[in-house]
């Protein structure tokens, strides 16, 4: 059941850490060079972007329920991943629930951001708003891939890597032990 525990938190976290790459060099690179205006390009990003943010809601639910399956104990919330992954949450919850709508205020008071003067106060703050989704999703992106990295590692281990002896250069051995 472990395994099968373990394998539902990389997946689930896999998989958000994944889409938020995908969302940035793809769907965001190619909307705005595909489709006719930006104004259209930002629509389908925004739009895209709330899709994101409840998969990644779902995967944090997810990860921390396997994570708790797994450790039998409510002890799974002191887990660095697990806080990793809450922290995401929190950060993914904060730009949909409150950056993004104000942008949408915003959007919808402009009219066309593209048309809309660079120092105009609407645009000054839609942009400090953009600027401040894009700093929430890097940051639950370098998030993730720590608590990936820390929910993939061997539990109670320490790996050494040691040159073997008279060997040439370049060999070595890893041995494990546990940690304490």
């Amino acid at each position: 059941m472990n395994q099968i525990l373990r394998f539902l938190r990389v997946l689930a976290l896999g998989a958000w850490i994944g889409a938020i790459i995908y969302f940035a060099a793809v769907v965001t690179q190619g909307a705005f060079s595909v489709l006719p205006s930006q104004d259209e390009a930002g629509l389908l990003v925004g739009f895209t972007l709330g899709g994101l943010h409840l998969m990644g809601l779902i995967a944090a639910a997810i990860f921390i329920i396997a994570s708790v399956a797994m450790m039998k104990s409510l002890k799974a919330f002191v887990e660095p991943a697990v806080i990793g992954v809450i922290l995401m949450a929190v950060l993914t919850i904060a730009s949909q629930d409150y950056v993004i709508p104000r942008m949408n205020v915003l959007r919808t008071q402009m009219v066309s951001i593209q048309a809309t003067p660079g120092n105009d106060p609407r645009r000054v703050e839609f942009d400090r708003l953009h600027r401040i989704s894009v700093d929430l999703e890097g940051a639950v992106l370098l998030i993730g891939l720590a608590s990936l990295f820390l929910a993939t590692r061997k539990a109670g281990t320490h790996r050494t890597l040691r040159p073997t002896a008279g060997s040439g250069q370049g060999d070595a051995e890893i041995t494990e032990r546990p940690s304490g």
